[in-house]
């Protein structure tokens, strides 16, 4: 049986490379306990490593891989939440030093998370939170998670961005948020979360003409320095059905990586991730969407590292 530590991403065209030789840092975590609707996103991660050796190295803009791409062994995901996220915040501050033990490596290192559950990018954040400071999360989702808990579970993937803005302090701008509780939007309200969510950009012609007619998509006191959180489940569910809990009237294609691109010029991207395919037997389609995603978002980083 073929498992996540069974592929490396985009190894039918690469060979293999030292961890200290590469920019983008690729860090499998299958992880999967809490998800509240249909399951299999610890199945994510090898989907999209799979899916990456049917890419092309050039994505019509630029060639992300000539910088280097590392694909970490998957991070072990048995025991508590937890647990899980103790150990994924040691596998991004690996990935953050390059593999040499020592911060500041042979260069500046671009952790990637595949995910799993949405609750794998605590773990980044809090890794990233002690090499960086203070830097705001660029969320990507139908779903704005921000529960203070779900079914019992502060670390919920529902509960993701609620942990980063109350247990780390992070700025937050959520964009194709489509379905969140009456107790999320008070609490967006309260604490002037900025978002763009799909059915006001629907109502106002789609996202090309939204964009049209501002300079910048995120406010201007939004920090420079960025992480960039992408839950699949932010496309349209005619594009993605596979994923726990997909919802119509999201993103397509082109406006998503437009989104991407404008959110984050100007600014500093110290990571991304990835998150919460499931994926559905004998359909590539959502697989591949997934991985074309992580590496076109590999070559927007390139624009602003």
């Amino acid at each position: 049986m073929r498992t996540v530590d069974t592929f490396r991403f985009l190894a039918s065209e690469l060979p293999p490379a030292a961890p200290k030789d590469c920019l983008f840092q690729v860090i499998p975590v299958p992880f999967e306990a809490t998800v509240s609707y249909g399951g299999g996103t610890e199945h994510g991660p090898a989907a999209i490593l799979e899916a990456s050796s049917q890419l092309e190295l050039w994505t019509g803009a630029c060639v992300p891989a000539e910088r280097g791409i590392y694909t970490w062994p998957a991070v072990p995901c048995s025991g508590t939440p937890e647990e899980v996220l103790e150990r994924i915040e040691q596998a991004v501050e690996a990935a953050l030093d390059g593999g040499v033990g020592k911060k500041g490596g042979a260069q500046q290192t671009l952790p990637v998370l595949l995910g799993g559950e949405h609750t794998v990018t605590l773990g980044a954040l809090r890794a990233l939170k002690k090499r960086y400071g203070r830097f705001g999360v660029i969320h990507f989702d139908a779903h704005a998670d921000l529960r203070e808990s779900y079914e019992g579970s502060r670390f919920s993937h529902a509960c993701v961005m609620r942990r980063a803005v109350d247990d780390l302090g992070l700025a937050l701008f959520q964009i194709g948020v489509r379905s969140l509780s009456g107790p999320e939007v008070a609490y967006r309200e309260a604490r002037g979360i900025g978002h763009l969510d799909a059915r006001e950009m629907a109502e106002q012609g789609g996202p090309g003409v939204v964009l049209r007619g501002i300079g910048s998509l995120l406010p201007s006191e939004f920090p420079e320095t960025v992480y960039l959180s992408f839950d699949v489940d932010a496309f349209d569910s005619s594009l993605m059905p596979a994923t726990g809990t997909p919802e119509p009237g999201g993103l397509f294609w082109w406006e998503a990586l437009l989104l991407a691109r404008r959110a984050l010029a100007g600014r500093r991207l110290i990571g991304f991730d990835v998150v919460e395919l499931a994926p559905i037997r004998g359909m590539h389609a959502p697989s591949f969407l997934a991985a074309r995603l992580v590496y076109e978002l590999m070559g927007e980083s390139l624009q602003v590292l």
